[in-house]
C-alpha cells in the first residue's frame, strides 16, 4: 500500500472561506483533483495537511475533503501554541473521525525557547490524546531535539526532511546543509522524519539521483520504520509533477523492496495508526 505523508487540497479564494495568503500552486486543488492525481500513479491514500498559508488554523476545508473521501485521506490540523486554549482545541480535534495528528509551524511567532509554556502545552496535550505532532522545524532542529527529550511520550514527526525547501527552481546549492542537526535527532526514539518534498531538494534532473546519498544517511540513522515518503503536493508544482514525486522512490535501486514498502506506507500506518481502505 502506497501512502503519501503530505498533500494539500484547497478551493479557490472566495468570501465564504477567504485565503489569508497565496500558496504556490494552481488556483485550486480540490479533493477530487488530489484523488485523480493519486489514482493516476496508483497511490492508495494520503495525509491531508490543512493548508496553513491559506487557512491558518481553520481546517474546515480539509475536513470536508476527508468526509467526502474517507477511504483515501486522514487529516492533520495546524494548532497555535500561543493560544491559551490550545489544549481544548487538541482534545476537540482528537474526537473527530478521520483526524490523526496536529501540526506546529515553528515560524517567527513561535518561541525559540524550549521552555516556552505554549509549545510544551501542545506536546503534552497531544500525548494525552495519542496524536503525533508534526513540526515544521526549518532552522529549529536543535529546539526540536530539546522538546523530544522533554516529552518522550509524545510522537514527533519532522516535516520535509527538516530542510528548508524551495517553492520554485532552483534548489539551494547545498540543500542538505542542516543534515548534521537532523541526524542528531535520531537518538530520540519518539522522533520520526517525513521524507516529504525531498525531490525538490535536487540539483539534478529527474529522477533526481543526487538526493540518495543524504537520504540514505537519514535512513541509516533513523531506520526505515521512522521514515515516511511524501510529495508535499501541491507546494512542489513549480519544480516537478506529482508523478515525478512518486516514481523516483518506486524505481530506485538504492533501497530494497521491503524497505521501500516500509518507507512508502508501512511506517506511516504504524506512526499515525491509520490506513486508507482503497484497494
Amino acid at each position: 500500500m502506497i501512502i503519501d505523508s503530505q498533500v494539500h487540497a484547497y478551493e479557490r479564494d472566495h468570501p465564504g472561506r477567504p485565503w489569508a495568503a497565496v500558496l504556490t500552486g494552481p488556483d485550486e486543488v480540490t479533493g477530487d483533483d488530489m484523488v485523480a492525481a493519486m489514482d493516476a500513479v496508483d497511490v492508495d491514500g494520503a495525509l491531508l495537511v490543512s493548508a496553513f498559508t491559506m487557512y491558518r488554523y481553520d481546517a474546515s476545508y480539509a475536513v470536508s475533503v476527508q468526509q467526502a473521501h474517507p477511504d483515501r485521506f486522514a487529516v492533520i490540523k495546524p494548532v497555535d501554541p500561543n493560544d491559551p486554549a490550545v489544549a481544548d482545541t487538541i482534545a476537540d480535534w482528537a474526537s473527530l473521525d478521520g483526524t490523526v495528528a496536529i501540526r506546529v509551524m515553528m515560524t517567527d511567532n513561535v518561541s525559540t525557547d524550549p521552555d516556552d509554556p505554549g509549545i510544551n502545552r501542545v506536546l503534552a496535550a497531544a500525548a494525552q490524546h495519542g496524536l503525533p505532532v508534526n513540526l515544521l522545524a526549518w532552522d529549529r532542529l536543535a529546539q526540536a531535539g530539546l522538546l523530544a527529550a522533554r516529552h518522550p511520550q509524545t510522537s514527533l514527526v519532522i516535516d520535509h526532511v527538516g530542510m528548508r525547501q524551495p517553492f520554485a527552481p532552483p534548489a539551494p546549492p547545498d540543500p542538505f546543509a542542516d543534515l548534521a542537526n537532523l541526524m542528531a535527532l535520531a537518538q530520540y526514539d519518539n522522533v520520526a522524519i517525513k521524507i516529504s518534498g525531498a525531490c525538490t531538494l535536487s540539483n539534478a534532473p529527474y529522477p533526481y539521483d543526487d538526493i540518495w546519498d543524504p537520504l540514505c544517511r537519514i535512513f541509516d540513522a533513523f531506520g526505515f520504520d521512522r521514515c515516511m515518503w511524501g510529495t508535499d503536493w501541491t507546494r512542489a508544482v513549480k519544480l516537478l509533477t506529482y508523478a515525478q514525486g512518486v516514481e523516483p522512490f518506486r524505481l530506485t535501486d538504492r533501497i530494497s523492496d521491503d524497505d521501500r514498502a516500509t518507507l512508502m506506507g508501512r511506517s506511516l500506518q504504524r506512526i499515525y495508526n491509520w490506513s486508507p481502505t482503497a484497494q
